[in-house]
């Protein structure tokens, strides 16, 4: 059976607003953090000794979420390439346990089986969490250490949403029209993102400093268990994928052994093409964001307004990239955009040196947009470089791959680059991300005509 014969069973809006609707909210749900970790991730959950060291440790737990990430996509990903994309996809906003290993889907769209008990762990359930959680003032070294574990959940849950809603919307997509379809979820990162910034502007602006450290920055994170209730809601209309189908009667025994196997080379390459989008956004919404408050003491309200600009350039250059994708092929706006972002990273040092708020926002908003030029196509590539077999497990872990060298230590990196080395250094390691990524997508070929009903091997030229 080819993609081409397939007929949705799903609306085009209810694709559109279940792929976006769960990545925004895992996105935001992990954004959150990523903005808390450069304003007060540091000084509420570590020593007060050293504020260098309680920003790199600060860094660090960001960090130790993307080395989870993985995990996750193999885990999510082996139900949803045996059980279906729908269930697991359910499954990563609400986790259940399990007395069987399939029986948690059951309830949520699965196969026939016991129902099990309501369990403990989700992407919303560990941000929430969070936003309770003591810091170093009230119960020690014990604060840390839980933070890190509910990072780690938090790894999980995100490591298997984005493969899943990647191919929910495009193994539901026309064959012409997959950049597009694969835009909605790439479109979720932009709004998770901006509702986070967005907050912790509102509450800068409203709260005094020592309110805002004492208690206020804990509401974005409290918000996120209303939030997992809505993307819920929205996921368990939908009904499985043409695709996964048409081919449920011959799935892989195990997919990752069937992965690694069969299918290692376009992991490797699909994993480094993303490295560039990891890069540029982390390096821009943490890094920046700190070092201009700590290092260039520019105003935080002001610089989070030019974040929350820089994100609207991500999201048009998002839009702008999925349907340039379909219409002149994922390769060659991939091959543009990362050459623009090698050009771009040697603008880092003059314009952060500058030490205006305009010369930061000029380069938060290049960088941003142009992490949206590299991101959208990526929505439609990383499905089609793998068969419908391995193909869950294959896109997320390609994308949480690319995230342990683009992003996991991208915040941590710099700051000890621009101690020891000056600012240039950062912009030097947002260009050779960037040559990576543009190497990997000329190794992987053109993609946009592939069938994603095929079930075999898929040809990586």
């Amino acid at each position: 059976m080819t993609a081409a014969s397939i007929v949705p069973v799903n609306k085009t809006s209810h694709i559109a607003i279940a792929s976006f609707i769960g990545t925004a909210i895992e996105f935001y749900d992990f954004y959150v953090y990523a903005i808390a970790a450069a304003l007060v991730i540091g000084p509420v959950f570590f020593p007060s000794a050293s504020p260098t060291a309680q920003t790199l440790n600060a860094f660090a737990t960001f960090g130790i979420a993307f080395v989870a990430r993985p995990v996750g996509s193999f885990l999510f990903g082996h139900f949803g390439d045996r059980f279906g994309r729908k269930s697991t996809l359910v499954a990563t906003l609400l986790m259940r346990k399990r007395r069987a290993a399939p029986s948690f889907l059951i309830p949520l769209g699965g196969r026939a089986g016991r129902s099990p008990a309501l369990g403990a762990l989700t992407m919303g359930v560990c941000t929430t969490l969070i936003g309770l959680l003591p810091g170093y003032d009230r119960i020690g070294e014990l604060a840390p250490w839980l933070l890190v574990i509910l990072r780690i959940g938090q790894g999980l849950g995100l490591g298997g949403e984005w493969g899943g809603a990647a191919l929910l919307a495009t193994e539901n997509a026309p064959k012409h029209r997959r950049g597009l379809f694969g835009m909605f979820p790439q479109l979720g990162p932009s709004i998770g993102f901006l509702v986070a910034n967005g907050l912790f502007l509102l509450l800068g602006l409203l709260l005094s400093h020592e309110q805002f450290m004492a208690w206020g920055w804990r509401i974005p994170f409290l918000l996120s268990a209303v939030l997992v209730l809505i993307g819920l809601y929205a996921r368990l209309k939908l009904t499985e994928t043409p695709l996964f189908k048409a081919a449920e009667n011959k799935p892989a025994r195990v997919p990752l052994t069937e992965l690694l196997s069969g299918h290692l080379k376009p992991l490797i390459l699909g994993s480094l093409a993303i490295v560039v989008c990891y890069a540029l956004f982390y390096i821009s919404a943490v890094f920046v964001l700190s070092y201009g408050i700590s290092a260039l003491h520019l105003p935080k309200p002001t610089l989070q307004a030019w974040l929350m600009l820089a994100i609207v350039c991500m999201a048009v250059a998002t839009v702008l990239s999925a349907w340039a994708s379909d219409a002149l092929g994922r390769r060659a706006v991939l091959v543009a955009s990362a050459g623009a972002a090698v050009l771009w990273g040697f603008a880092l040092a003059p314009l952060l040196g500058s030490a205006t708020t305009t010369g930061v926002g000029i380069f938060l908003c290049g960088a941003l947009f142009l992490m949206g030029m590299t991101y959208a196509p990526l929505g439609a590539m990383l499905p089609e470089i793998f068969p419908t077999s391995v193909r869950y497990t294959g896109s997320g872990a390609a994308y949480n791959l690319g995230g342990i060298l683009g992003a996991s230590l991208a915040p941590y990196v710099a700051q000890v680059l621009v101690a020891h080395g000056g600012l240039s250094w950062v912009g030097v390691y947002i260009s050779v991300a960037a040559v990576i990524s543009l190497l990997a997508v000329l190794g992987l070929g053109e993609t946009r005509r592939r069938d994603l009903g095929q079930t075999e091997s898929v040809s990586i030229s």
